[in-house]
């Protein structure tokens, strides 16, 4: 993550007087190293990259074929509300069409509620490290984040509940949690929400909640059945393969529902997004192998890593946090001259600690080897 510094010097020094107050101390979003940039910069032909997160298994061949079928009408505006796809997912998970929102990526329903609710200097709390789009929304919307730090690598629900005050608006919860791949159980959740005053929204983000298989994880959806203040946050981006597509959407009681939708765009989510999104929400059989190659990687890392005496973080998500014991950045940086692209976690505070995606077999593997060398 650049700071503010790198995003001020990007404006010029006489125009800089036109920007909106505190805009230019908003660090603009870095994501995950691409392919392409790695290879032109390394002058490499074969990279892989497990970095950010993304399905190894690709699309299903259901929604490829869907999006095909839908280019036809690509010269036509997209139907605003997704409202197939709307219904498709209030059936799924039991509540009513407009407790659901569509959105151009799980990012834009951050934005929305932020939007929705926050006015200057409203607070928002959430632990840290985690996503960072929490505190970046929050900002845009001149609201004021604050931070709670992990304990145990987790949230710390008692300490954010103690840092819930007359001025918060907002918590975000991630679970599981990106980058640690921790999280709360039902019992933790509920108890965190029975103490917050009515005032406050919880977003319970479950971005990675399809891979989690802990018997004690949650289902968020069942606070928003029950009429409590909570937004769930899913996405078609990760175990869905549908990342470069951007459709995400939230599951809320209807009032919050129509507030997002007052600052939403008109169009937010493309034609070809939507009907790829709706053919892979009813592919089984291909979540259901995405699942199977994950748990394999899972264990593959585990053993491996155990092997060498290397830490890692047991995940409930398709990445897992590494400790390597030293500055993670060189290490890092070895791993990419090989053609491996990793997260290095000092943007997150955690400079000893590299995120690595779980990938297939075979990248598993390359990326272990390429871990060996540079650590050597």
């Amino acid at each position: 993550m650049a700071d503010g510094r790198a995003a001020r010097a990007a404006v010029p020094t006489d125009m800089s007087r036109l920007a909106r107050r505190g805009i230019l101390d908003l660090p603009p979003y870095v994501p995950g190293k691409p392919v392409e940039e790695v290879q032109r910069e390394l002058g490499l032909t074969d990279v892989i990259k497990m970095a950010s997160n993304e399905s190894p298994m690709g699309p299903s061949p259901r929604a490829l074929a869907a999006i095909g079928a839908a280019l036809g009408g690509i010269h036509i505006y997209p139907e605003g509300p997704a409202s197939e796809l709307r219904r498709a997912l209030a059936a799924r998970y039991g509540v009513d069409p407009d407790m659901v929102l569509v959105s151009n990526g799980g990012d834009n329903v951050i934005t929305l509620i932020c939007l929705a609710l926050l006015n200057d200097g409203e607070e928002a709390v959430t632990g840290w490290p985690t996503f960072s789009a929490y505190e970046h929304c929050t900002r845009v919307a001149g609201g004021r984040p604050v931070r709670v730090p992990l304990r145990n690598h987790a949230f710390d629900l008692e300490a954010m509940a103690a840092a819930v005050g007359p001025r918060t608006k907002l918590v975000f919860i991630c679970n599981p949690n990106n980058p640690t791949g921790t999280f709360k159980t039902r019992s933790e959740i509920e108890a965190f929400l029975d103490r917050l005053p009515p005032h406050v929204v919880t977003m319970v983000d479950e971005a990675y909640g399809e891979y989690a298989d802990d018997p004690g994880y949650p289902q968020a959806v069942d606070y928003v059945r029950r009429g409590r203040n909570v937004v769930v946050l899913r996405t078609f981006s990760k175990i869905y393969g549908l990342a470069g597509l951007r459709v995400g959407y939230a599951l809320a009681p209807r009032w919050l529902i129509a507030l997002m939708e007052r600052p939403r765009e008109p169009f937010p989510v493309n034609r070809l997004a939507q009907a790829g999104a709706l053919a892979a929400l009813e592919d089984a059989d291909h979540v259901a192998r995405s699942l199977e190659v994950n748990a394999r990687g899972k264990e593959f890392f585990y053993r491996e890593l155990a092997a060498r005496g290397i830490a890692c973080l047991p995940t409930q998500a398709n990445f897992i946090l590494i400790d390597v014991g030293r500055d993670s950045r060189p290490v890092y940086q070895a791993m990419l001259r090989q053609g491996v692209i990793v997260r290095p976690g000092g943007i997150w505070g955690l400079d000893t600690w590299l995120r690595v995606t779980i990938g297939r077999e075979e990248d598993n593997r390359r990326c272990l080897a390429a871990l060996d060398r540079a650590l050597s």
